[in-house]
């Protein structure tokens, strides 16, 4: 436990139970009765007060953003390295495609070499010179220059070939190199998670079951000032938006996951992080939009927040490291942090960045 607790647990205790009586000789006192039972000492989490349970929340908030952030930093290079996968596959199909071209090619000229070879090995503009009669002359005069022009196209359909596989290659050495550099990355952001949300468990794993209660009160109470403020401003004086159809499938998709834990990486069917669960969601209405908040932010078409529809995403944080899904009547779903299930809770709950539209014309 911290030292800012120790202080508190010294400061309950302070209580003085002795009572000295001095009397004089022959003074005659009252039976004093039972002997009432010692006061109970208040447990550390009744005395500690709630200002110390919001630094305590404060800190949590701070580290599992941290683990937000890193989270988002994963699923990008996840992401980067999954399209790199797929463009390595196709230059490799590429590559074995162009070395069979390339064989081929080296076969035809093989096969017009050894047949130069059976024909004495002279070459056709030769015989062309030798010969005595006019027509075989004349020909021989068209046969020479569609081998001259076939000899050409080989000549070039074989550079053309190395050429490209030069190509292909350096591309997938270029590739390879970015899936390593994104693996690394993700390993990075995995230890960075991993730190966060240890640092925030054990800071949590502190508290007595008491103090628990109240910060979740106090994490509620929070959250609907933030909700009552947030309505209270007017900005969906209104708003009266239907989703459409394929937001409609979306929010059903997002709703229909409720309950189910957050996990960070995840994208379902049995745990999501944030952004796994709005992109899921879209995907399930026949939609793909990218995989993490911040791309989501960055990508996708902006509207205002008092012309939001059920299955608009509205993005959090100034550095847009959550996301959540609009459900109308002022809430959203979403995937909150480690520890939290899937909810639905107040759009206005958290500092909103702005609203994305994925299924925008």
């Amino acid at each position: 436990m911290g030292t800012g607790k120790r202080g508190l647990i010294a400061a309950a205790v302070t209580v003085v139970c002795a009572v000295t009586v001095l009397a004089a000789p022959g003074t005659a006192f009252a039976d004093p009765g039972p002997t009432p039972p010692p006061a109970a000492t208040p447990s550390p989490a009744a005395t500690a007060p709630d200002k110390d349970l919001e630094a305590v929340r404060d800190k949590l908030d701070k580290l599992y953003r941290a683990a937000a952030v890193a989270t988002d930093e994963y699923n990008a290079a996840e992401e980067e390295a999954r399209r790199q996968s797929a463009e390595l596959a196709e230059l490799a199909r590429k590559i074995a495609e162009g070395q069979e071209e390339l064989n081929r090619l080296k076969n035809r000229a093989g096969a017009a070499a050894r047949a130069q070879y059976r024909t004495g090995g002279l070459p056709d503009e030769a015989k062309l010179v030798l010969s005595d009669d006019p027509r075989q002359f004349l020909d021989g005069t068209g046969r020479v220059l569609q081998g001259q022009r076939a000899t050409k196209g080989l000549i070039a359909e074989t550079n053309r070939a190395q050429q490209d596989l030069k190509t292909y290659a350096a591309d997938a050495s270029a590739r390879w190199k970015g899936l390593e550099a994104n693996r690394k990355a993700k390993e990075a952001a995995q230890k960075e998670i991993e730190k966060q949300i240890a640092a925030a468990e054990k800071l949590e794993s502190e508290l007595e079951r008491e103090e628990r209660e109240r910060l979740e009160r106090l994490e509620r109470e929070a959250a609907q000032r933030a909700q009552t403020a947030w309505l209270g401003s007017g900005v969906l004086k209104g708003a009266a938006g239907e989703a459409s159809g394929q937001g409609g499938k979306a929010v059903e998709f997002a709703t229909a996951q409720v309950g189910k834990p957050y996990q960070w990486g995840a994208e379902g069917p049995g745990a999501y992080d944030c952004s796994g669960l709005t992109s899921q969601a879209w995907a399930s209405a026949g939609l793909a939009i990218p995989r993490t908040s911040q791309q989501q932010w960055k990508q996708l078409r902006h509207v205002d927040v008092g012309d939001m529809r059920p299955g608009d995403l509205i993005i959090y944080f100034p550095d847009a490291s959550h996301v959540g899904m609009y459900v109308g009547d002022g809430k959203v779903v979403h995937a909150p942090r480690p520890g939290r299930a899937i909810t639905v809770a107040g759009a206005g709950s958290m500092p909103i960045l702005g609203v994305v539209r994925p299924d925008a014309t």
